[in-house]
């Protein structure tokens, strides 16, 4: 799409993802696929979620899903027992607010939508148990005040979930991200920062602990990889260039000699827009 060309709506650009055939993964990795319910059951029963519930376990209350998008996230929350708020300015009937309200209705929970933007929400301080956000931060217009309103509105004792941030390791990688991404020239809506960027808006919003996710580290940025399918790809490549995959299926084996493997790569992985999540504690007075 040249630069004197009309940007898609983001509504626009996924449906223009769907019906290309050689998509159709992508499709199904991102949950943009129909009937809604079978995709948001379907990420309640991902590897990522499973971590997910797990950061999540011993907590209840209120939760705000913000950026909730067609509401996988708000789907998964309410099934886990919270009482769901969804945060979602797009109106749209296929991935944003009137998406979220008919999944609501087909599946018979509860989920309040409310259309508005993170850097403004319309909700008292303290109003939260859990603030929720995945994939949100790096398309924010200002990520300091984003910061800010998670904080305000989450009550002593809460937990922020920014989950699956895209980062980069020099400024000058941005342009490079932007280029490789598949939906980011037709609606020009992405972005990426520097994790420091990330870790010092959380910091500056008052978070008194921040838990960094890495990109190898955690099945919640491996997604749509589980960490089997991921050992298996590195087999499968592996076995292309040296013909010995006995040898490395005994290497990267499912215990300590894979996750040595991943945590030295780790120290090697630069590329631009790899996954971070980051878990923030709000702390009692």
């Amino acid at each position: 799409m040249s630069a004197e060309a009309k940007m898609l709506t983001w509504e626009d650009a996924v449906v223009w993802l769907r019906e290309q055939p050689d998509q159709h993964q992508l499709v199904l990795d991102a949950y943009y696929d129909d009937p809604l319910t079978q995709a948001a059951e379907r990420y309640v029963r991902s590897g990522e979620w499973q971590e997910v519930a797990k950061l999540l376990a011993g907590r209840s209350g209120k939760a705000l899903d913000v950026g909730a998008g067609r509401g996988i996230a708000s789907y998964a929350l309410a099934r886990q027992g919270f009482d769901v708020t969804a945060l979602e300015p797009d109106g749209s009937t296929i991935v944003g607010a009137e998406a979220i309200r008919k999944l609501g209705r087909d599946t018979g929970l509860a989920i309040e939508v409310v259309q508005e933007f993170s850097e403004g929400l319309p909700f008292e301080d303290g109003t939260f148990d859990v603030v929720f956000a995945r994939a949100v931060l790096h398309h924010t217009r200002d990520l300091d005040a984003a910061c800010r309103e998670m904080y305000r509105v989450l009550r002593p004792g809460g937990v922020f979930l920014a989950l699956r941030e895209h980062v980069i390791s020099r400024e000058e990688d941005l342009n490079r991200f932007l280029e490789q991404h598949p939906l980011h020239r037709l609606y020009g809506g992405e972005r990426a920062y520097l994790l420091k960027r990330y870790y010092a808006a959380l910091q500056r919003a008052g978070f008194s602990r921040i838990e960094i996710l890495t990109p190898l580290g955690s099945a919640i940025n491996l997604f749509p990889h589980s960490r089997e399918s991921l050992r298996a790809a590195i087999i499968d490549r592996l076995s292309r260039y040296f013909p010995a995959r006995a040898l490395f299926e005994f290497l990267l084996g499912r215990g300590r000699g894979f996750d040595y493997l991943l945590s030295l790569a780790g120290y090697f992985d630069n590329r631009p827009g790899r996954l971070y999540s980051l878990v923030c504690h709000k702390g009692v007075p």
